[in-house]
C-alpha cells in the first residue's frame, strides 16, 4: 500500500480532486494518511475532517525561527511515515532536510508547463498573469518530483489547456485546475501506486 501525505496551504481543490478519486477507487492500493497545513485557517483541513483524514497544522507562526518550523515540518512527515508526499498548494519552501530525507519521494503540482512560467515568484495567480502577459496561446499544468531547486525536479506528467481571447487570470486559473490539474495529480498518484513510476533514491 502506498502511504500518502498531502501538504497544502488554501482551500484544498487539489485535495479535494485527490480524495474524490481515492473514495471512487481509481488510485490503486493507496491510503491518505494525513493532511498537513501551514495555515491553521486553511480550508483545506477541513476538506481532510470531512473525509475522515487526519489534518494536522504546523505553522511557522508557533516557532521562534525557521530552524525549529523546519525540525517540526520534519517530525510532523515522520510520524506519518509516507511512501509520497503530495504537494497540493503548499506555499512552503520544503526545507532541504525533507528534500533530503524524502528524495524522489515528493511532488508537486504547478499551473504552468514546465519550462515555462515558473521558478521564484512563480506561484498562483502570478503565473496565470505572466502566461496571459506572454500572448500564449497553450498552457496547462505539470506533475513533477521536487528537489532542492525551485520547479526543477524530473516532470511525471503534463496536460495542455487552450487560453481563450479574453481570459482574465481567474478564468484562466479555473480552466487549468479543472482541466488539467484535478486530472494528472491523482494520475500520477496511481502510476506511482501501480509501481509505473519508480521513487525513492534509485529514481
Amino acid at each position: 500500500m502506498l502511504r500518502v501525505l498531502i501538504c497544502v496551504s488554501g482551500g484544498g481543490t487539489n485535495l479535494q480532486a485527490i480524495i474524490d478519486a481515492w473514495k471512487a477507487g481509481e488510485l490503486g492500493d493507496t491510503q491518505i494518511v494525513r493532511v498537513l497545513s501551514n495555515n491553521a485557517d486553511a480550508y483545506a483541513l477541513k476538506r481532510a475532517e470531512l473525509a475522515g483524514i487526519e489534518g494536522v497544522c504546523v505553522s511557522p507562526k508557533e516557532y521562534e525561527n525557521r530552524e525549529d518550523f523546519h525540525k517540526a515540518l520534519l517530525q510532523t512527515i515522520n510520524d506519518a511515515n509516507p511512501d509520497l508526499i503530495v504537494l497540493a498548494g503548499f506555499l512552503v519552501v520544503v526545507p532541504k532536510e525533507v528534500i533530503a530525507a524524502y528524495r524522489n519521494r515528493i511532488i508537486n503540482i504547478h499551473p504552468s508547463l514546465i519550462p515555462s512560467f515558473c521558478g521564484t515568484g512563480y506561484y498562483g495567480l502570478k503565473v496565470h498573469e505572466a502566461a496571459l502577459a506572454r500572448g500564449v496561446k497553450i498552457s496547462g499544468a505539470t506533475v513533477h518530483f521536487v528537489d532542492e531547486g525551485t520547479d526543477t525536479g524530473p516532470i511525471i506528467l503534463q496536460k495542455a489547456v487552450e487560453v481563450k481571447e479574453g481570459d482574465t487570470p481567474k478564468e484562466l486559473q479555473l480552466r487549468i485546475m479543472e482541466e488539467a490539474e484535478w486530472v494528472i495529480l491523482p494520475k500520477a498518484i496511481r502510476l506511482i501506486a501501480d509501481g509505473k513510476i519508480a521513487i525513492g533514491d534509485k529514481q
